[in-house]
Order: C-alpha cells, then sequence, then structure tokens
C-alpha cells in the first residue's frame, strides 16, 4: 500500500468516493459538492488536503482533512473531516495504515492533536477507534449552523 495526496485531475475520483462515504452514512440526500467546487476549495484555495491509499495502482481509501487550532495547546491540530474506505478493501488495515499516515503528518508538522468525528450509530469504527487508542469525547455536544440557518442568522442585525 502506498499513500498520495490528491492532484486537481483527481476531482471526479474525491466526488465520487465522497458519495459513496455519504452512502455508507446514509446522508447522501446531504451532498451538494460537485467536482467544479472541490478543485476551488482544495486546489485554489488550498483549505483542505486529500491523502488517498493506494492498492495494486487503484485509491481503494481516502482521507480528507485540514489544520484546526487549539487555543488550550497553543498550537494546530490536524481535523479528518472524512476518512473512506472502499468496502471490498475493509479489514485489510487500510483505515488503520491511514490513520497511522495521518498521525506521522501530524508530528512531522507540530501539530498537538488529530481529532475527528463519528456518527454514534457507528459501532464498527466506534470500537476500531477505540482499539488504536482515540478516546471519545463524550462531554463535548457538536453544534452546526448551516444552510438556511446560516444565512438567516448572518443577515440579522444585532
Amino acid at each position: 500500500m502506498k499513500f498520495r495526496f490528491a492532484e486537481r485531475a483527481d476531482c471526479p475520483l474525491i466526488l465520487n468516493l465522497i458519495k459513496k462515504l455519504a452512502e455508507y452514512e446514509r446522508l447522501e440526500n446531504e451532498v451538494s459538492a460537485t467536482e467544479e467546487l472541490l478543485a476551488e476549495w482544495i486546489f485554489d484555495k488550498r483549505a483542505v488536503e486529500v491523502m488517498f491509499a493506494v492498492v495494486d495502482g487503484k485509491e481503494v481509501g481516502q482521507a480528507i482533512f485540514f489544520p484546526n487550532f487549539s487555543t488550550f495547546q497553543g498550537r494546530s491540530g490536524l481535523y479528518l473531516e472524512d476518512l473512506f474506505v472502499l468496502p471490498e478493501y475493509r479489514g485489510r488495515g487500510i483505515g488503520k495504515a491511514m490513520l497511522r499516515e495521518l498521525a506521522r503528518i501530524a508530528v512531522e508538522r507540530g501539530y498537538g492533536r488529530v481529532e475527528w468525528i463519528c456518527l454514534d450509530w457507528n459501532k464498527p469504527s466506534i470500537d476500531f477507534y477505540k482499539s488504536i487508542g482515540a478516546k471519545p469525547l463524550d462531554e463535548w455536544t457538536v453544534f452546526r449552523l448551516s444552510g438556511d440557518d446560516l444565512a438567516s442568522f448572518a443577515s440579522t442585525k444585532r
């Protein structure tokens, strides 16, 4: 297995893997990404990075990540937005290898942590994350402001 960072020509592949992840997570109707948007945010604005796991010349896994910042640590961390391995390649250690590579990248860059969220029904992933030493932050609640609610709140006066 090898790892490689995405190139602009990979936008169709990135979007395809995003859609496969959404299908797995039962969130297909949430995907509004397009190849053009991905190209803009990944390659023009450089807001995120995409790394592939490659087996026998085929991209079989994808990690999408970006730096965040810990005010308590006073330094950046690596936030993993998505980690996805094609179903037919699961159980071969690819996800674990990808997380290890992301940890290596975080350490190399001087980041203080790697963090991500996981759907609470996804027991196989939760068990896997715990097995590598990741700790669930049960005392934290994720909030999201998006879509019409985001636009409405942004446009209201004090």
